[in-house]
């Protein structure tokens, strides 16, 4: 059985994927890179024979190493993932992929020229037991027409931007950090691209913050059916980590709140709803996405759960989003 060698770059995010690793038959984790050394001790329990080391360079450019994992800083992703491209590596990247339209049409280049290579990103709602049963509802035409859906990322975690490596960015973007979770969700569940979108920010909870960026986006997107649908990733909202979704159809509406999913089925305001039970986010969330992606590497007949493709088009969403906010008008979506 083939085994594949792989580097954790970061061990925010990075150090929960140990496991997901760990427990592929085809995996086995050579390499771990943070620049906390406390961090790089408590991750080395769960793979005590792999390599500590706090230069992402000594991953990126050791021949041993087949997969890297990029979760480091957003900062970091785009010349991280064009050297493991270069050398040979399959990449697995924490969302966003990069930060710039430009760096995105790089790392295609860099695929094309390396044909071999397999790269993905960590979209994990498409995984959630709940937002599978609503991909299923639309897409069996149980739900009607669907004019309007909408999707807000509740982040309800502001000491992420007020405190810590976003900050001190050079650009950091609300839309490729939090909003790229429900374009993503959204593109995925109606299985359609937008073709155009208007947003606009704010930073009022941050205000007073060592933040430079906003803290809140709004999207529109237009699709070419006609249907519309709204996206917002709020960083400063009191208010529990979610992912809140409503989907409004013409034969029945579903809604995702804190309180828990129901399908009504009538207008009629004394008709009981129907109870969603299906489970969010779902215990294997974190793990489908990555089994997935070297399972696409191992058969290359594989199709992963989040695919390159999928990668730069829900990038390529949030690029134009972002430019929306800056010139502040509507911009068609130009694809990469």
């Amino acid at each position: 059985m083939q085994k594949f060698r792989v580097g954790i770059i970061g061990l925010g995010v990075g150090e929960n994927q140990i496991p997901a690793f760990e427990g592929h038959p085809n995996c086995e984790v050579r390499a771990i890179c943070d620049f906390s050394d406390t961090r790089l001790s408590a991750a080395a329990v769960h793979c005590p024979d792999a390599k500590l080391t706090n230069s992402a360079a000594h991953i990126l450019d050791d021949p041993g190493i087949d997969v890297v994992s990029i979760a480091s800083f957003d900062n970091y992703h785009f010349e991280q993932i064009s050297t493991a491209i270069r050398n040979g590596k399959h990449v697995f990247v924490e969302k966003p992929m990069c930060l710039y339209f430009q760096e995105a049409l790089m790392i295609q280049r860099l695929l094309g020229e390396n044909p071999g290579i397999q790269l993905s990103s960590n979209l994990n709602l498409r995984t959630c037991p709940r937002f599978i049963r609503l991909k299923h509802l639309i897409k069996s035409g149980e739900m009607g027409q669907i004019p309007y859906l909408e999707g807000d990322y509740l982040w309800g975690r502001i000491h992420k931007l007020t405190n810590g490596w976003r900050k001190d960015m050079e650009f950091y973007s609300i839309i490729h950090g939090a909003a790229v979770h429900m374009i993503d969700l959204i593109t995925w569940i109606t299985e359609m691209k937008p073709v155009e979108v208007h947003a606009y920010g704010n930073q009022m909870a941050t205000a007073t913050s060592g933040l430079r960026y906003n803290d809140f986006a709004v999207i529109l997107m237009k699709f070419e059916n006609g249907m519309i649908a709204k996206v917002s990733a709020n960083g400063g909202c009191v208010h529990p980590h979610f992912h809140k979704v409503s989907v409004y159809g013409t034969e029945k509406t579903f809604v995702h709140d804190i309180s828990g999913a129901r399908l009504f089925e009538s207008c009629d305001p004394k008709a009981k709803y129907v109870e969603i039970m299906d489970e969010y986010p779902g215990p294997q969330e974190k793990g489908q996405v990555i089994t997935s992606f070297i399972d696409s590497i191992v058969s290359q007949g594989a199709k992963p759960v989040v695919s390159c493709d999928d990668v730069f088009s829900t990038m390529s969403v949030c690029f134009s989003a972002e430019k929306s906010v800056q010139e502040a008008k509507p911009v068609v979506i130009e694809y990469i």
